[in-house]
């Protein structure tokens, strides 16, 4: 699939969810809780983080990296160690909070449909004050691929265009990269990796999660977050946040207060997760087809190369083959000297 030119479009699926998604949310509020204030952002020197990227990329070992102990479970598996979303915090020397959401493989077609819907929302509720940035975790020891790409425009496509403002890339792997993250990027950089560095706008990061080195550990963490503050410069230092988050927070505040309401926030969290259920099933079903498609016009553009090799090669025997019979016809002719 040459990415370049085939770029993976998820038609209008996901607009049509997000659109369910917030009338049903407003019409939790008709007559029971009435208006929704303006979102206040508040400085209160907190920093939330959420890990998004393939199983097996590193993000839970990420994780641990920034908070610098291991809160979440990491070791290397194919088959992902996180199984629900979990936010952990820390503070830093200098006082600055961080909480870090550490997820499954959202977005990555691995999981069954159902799951993911509700850890989307689950991710959703420990982020009610707003995103400062989405870390992309990527492996310098794997290829990245056409899926990775497919699901980064998933997640753009669940959160709005907005969401790639707070993207950052944090490759994983920097122990057993020999050279500089540039000349690695530099040398055969497959396109649709270059077109999601693009879409973050060149923030990118590399991390070595296997270090005891104290120095190099601040190094890299002062560098994320160096990254992190120019994303929040970038967005006027306010954290991602939509219409979704906005009411969803709104509307467990008042169920705090008052039980009915209570239970209104739970049934609408099981009819979010039945929204993004449905619109996962949606979206896998587009990519498998396109998918399918792309890779029955791949195996018709090799069998059309491979029987122009053999016509090739035909030729290039039947000219052999005149070429022996003249030589051939010519050594029994002989020389004749008048």
């Amino acid at each position: 699939m040459a990415m370049s030119s085939s770029k993976v479009r998820l038609l209008s699926v996901p607009r049509i969810a997000q659109t369910l998604c917030i009338a049903h949310l407003s019409s939790l509020y008709q007559g029971k809780i009435g208006g929704i204030d303006d979102w206040e952002v508040t400085n209160n020197e907190k920093r939330t983080l959420v890990l998004l990227g393939r199983t097996g990329n590193g993000k839970s070992a990420t994780g641990n990296s920034i908070l610098g102990s291991k809160e979440f479970n990491s070791k290397c598996s194919s088959n992902g160690v996180t199984t629900t979303c979990e936010l952990k915090t820390t503070r830093l020397d200098n006082g600055l909070i961080i909480d870090v959401i550490d997820t499954p493989g959202l977005f990555d077609f691995t999981g069954e449909p159902d799951v993911i819907g509700k850890e989307i929302v689950k991710c959703m509720e420990l982020a009610m004050d707003g995103i400062d940035a989405v870390l992309l975790v990527l492996s310098v020891r794997t290829r990245f691929s056409r899926e990775e790409l497919a699901a980064i425009q998933s997640f753009q496509e669940f959160f709005g265009e907005k969401i790639r403002d707070y993207m950052i890339i944090v490759f994983t792997g920097g122990d057993e990269l020999d050279e500089t993250l540039g000349d690695y990027l530099g040398k055969d950089c497959p396109e649709p990796l270059k077109e999601t560095i693009k879409l973050c706008d060149e923030r990118f990061v590399l991390f070595d999660n296997r270090t005891k080195d104290p120095k190099k550990k601040e190094d890299q963490l002062n560098k994320l977050l160096s990254l992190v503050t120019l994303v929040l410069q970038k967005n006027n230092e306010v954290p991602y946040t939509n219409e979704l988050f906005k009411k969803l927070k709104a509307l467990k505040a008042k169920g705090e207060l008052n039980e009915p309401l209570k239970m209104s926030y739970e049934e609408h969290c099981i009819k979010l997760t039945e929204n993004f259920t449905s619109l996962l099933k949606e979206i896998t079903n587009i990519l498998f087809e396109q998918w399918a498609i792309e890779r029955a016009d791949r195996i018709a553009e090799k069998q059309k190369a491979e029987a122009a090799c053999a016509k090739s090669v035909d030729e290039m025997r039947d000219l052999r083959e005149q070429f022996e019979h003249l030589q051939s016809d010519s050594r029994k002719g002989g020389c004749h000297i008048l």
